[in-house]
């Protein structure tokens, strides 16, 4: 056999073995899943709460943004009347998932489709309408229940212990444009009034909406109506001012009980609930079981299993506070 003849037999060889290498490689899928929230877009000072922690745990499932992952983001800007139409573009897109960490974003999220499966990370899935019970959600929305509505009674109680004059409380909440959006608030004071009663405390709920300008006024407000400490109803728009409101709070000596340890750390005095971060972590989780064939209907609403108590003392000390030494002893992290 010629030179000539063995190079001929050898291209042939390859050009009969690079179609089966290319079939034997197939495409990695592309996962697109969209992300709604009612709040403003993220910054390196005003991160959105759980995000981070959402996405870095697709990371480690196996999902590279870039790569086999694109998150298609909708940011309300604390508008919720623009979510029904953002909700529409990630059904449009189409994307196979959709991530939402707040309720009225759930709620446009459902509306819009009956169809992509879509994972929440909420107060009161059932109280919203959004699941049928946390145990057999029944349609396509299933995910996390942070459980804001059931720990009011005990943030209230908690409240009262490191505020013992603490008689008369100011239930704050975003009042949304629709009942669906105002179900947060109903529920709240739903959970918290027989408490309040219960421990001899007049529970008011005040509707904190508008501009700064206008908090200003509410809290000048409830402190000269005979408002002596707050509790406030988690929002993302109270999220992303948190540091203004911890401000109002302290110059008009209202101590206030929040829903989240990032308040606490911009200059609230003391928070109680589930870790969001974590809450986030197995969002994505559950994310990864549905992209990979899972039934939402099929998988059961989880609530935390991890809460944390943080308390300001720097905060505490600024109002005159003086935290009992049990309460000390429960809490997580004690800022100084």
């Amino acid at each position: 056999m010629t030179r000539r003849s063995v190079g001929l037999l050898v291209v042939l060889a390859l050009a009969y073995l690079v179609p089966l290498t290319a079939e034997a490689q197939p495409v990695s899928k592309v996962y697109r899943i969209g992300y709604l929230g009612v709040g403003s877009s993220p910054s390196p000072s005003s991160p959105y709460q759980g995000l981070d922690a959402f996405r870095l745990t697709l990371r480690d499932l196996g999902y590279a943004e870039g790569r086999n992952l694109v998150i298609e983001y909708r940011w309300g800007e604390q508008k919720s009347e623009t979510l029904p139409a953002l909700a529409a573009e990630l059904v449009n897109l189409p994307v196979d998932l959709i991530f939402v960490p707040d309720t009225p974003s759930a709620i446009a999220a459902k509306n819009a489709t009956k169809t992509i499966p879509i994972v929440v990370m909420i107060f009161d899935p059932v109280g919203s309408g959004l699941v049928a019970s946390l145990g057999r959600p029944g349609g396509n929305v299933t995910g996390m229940s942070v459980m804001g509505i059931e720990l009011w009674p005990k943030r209230l109680e908690m409240l009262r212990e490191a505020v013992p004059g603490a008689s008369h409380v100011g239930g704050v909440y975003f009042p949304g444009p629709t009942p669906a959006t105002n179900s947060l608030s109903n529920s709240f004071i739903r959970a918290t009034d027989p408490a309040a009663k219960g421990l001899g405390v007049k529970l008011t709920s005040v509707g904190l909406g508008g501009d700064r300008e206008e908090w200003d006024q509410a809290f000048e407000a409830m402190a000269r109506d005979g408002i002596t400490a707050l509790l406030l109803v988690q929002n993302p728009g109270f999220f992303a001012n948190r540091a203004y409101l911890a401000d109002l709070a302290v110059k008009h000596r209202l101590p206030t009980m929040y829903q989240a340890r990032e308040y606490v750390e911009a200059g609230g005095l003391m928070a109680y609930g589930a870790n969001i971060d974590d809450a986030s972590r197995r969002a994505a989780m559950y994310a990864d079981k549905i992209l990979k064939g899972a039934n939402p209907a099929e998988l059961p609403v989880e609530q935390p299993t991890k809460f944390e108590l943080v308390i300001n003392h720097k905060t505490a000390q600024t109002l005159g506070l003086t935290i009992p030494p049990h309460l000390l002893l429960m809490a997580d992290e004690v800022i100084e």
